[in-house]
């Protein structure tokens, strides 16, 4: 199998992750796509210096985390893509499904909420990874992530009461 074969099946195989990252750095299906076209790229570029020291999942939840939160760091909604030299072309683009984008909308709605880092966190979390995990990925301390995953959820709580109860009423 070859570098693109190879690479082709590796993404696909991991297309759930690079769905949820869309789904909870993009607010729109055209930033959705944009994004999803972005991490790619820079999937891509990055595939070759691959050393398999992780498994491709964490490896590729840091370069997609890396890339969704840097962009929203430029404060730019609009990305621009430039597609390098023998950018592979057989990945399918994501296809939403609208009867469960409505069961996840006020879950996402409440962690939109939540800055770029409690975002990845609880992605990482409802993902069930392992603090170590997560630690690899964030390359912050498993004491530091527990603490914030204590005070996201807390935070969770509260706007989740204020979005059934209203502001006040809880």
């Amino acid at each position: 199998m070859n570098l693109q074969d190879d690479f082709i099946r590796l993404v696909n195989d991991n297309r759930g992750i690079l769905y949820k990252i869309c789904r909870m750095y993009g607010d729109t299906d055209p930033d959705r796509q944009d994004l999803f076209q972005e991490i790619v790229i820079q999937l891509w570029r990055s595939y070759p210096s691959f050393r398999g020291e992780s498994k491709f999942s964490t490896w590729l939840y840091r370069i997609a985390l890396n890339t969704a939160i840097s962009d929203l760091r430029k404060q730019r909604r609009h990305i621009t893509t430039v597609d390098p030299d023998n950018l592979p072309t057989q990945l399918q683009d994501i296809q939403y499904n609208t009867e469960k984008e409505e069961q996840l909308q006020s879950l996402y709605a409440a962690i939109n909420r939540l800055t770029e880092v409690e975002k990845a966190l609880t992605m990482l979390y409802l993902e069930d990874k392992s603090y170590a995990e997560m630690e690899d990925i964030l390359g912050l301390p498993q004491n530091n992530l527990r603490v914030k995953m204590n005070r996201i959820k807390e935070k969770l709580r509260k706007m989740t009461k204020e979005a059934v109860y209203g502001v006040g009423n809880a």
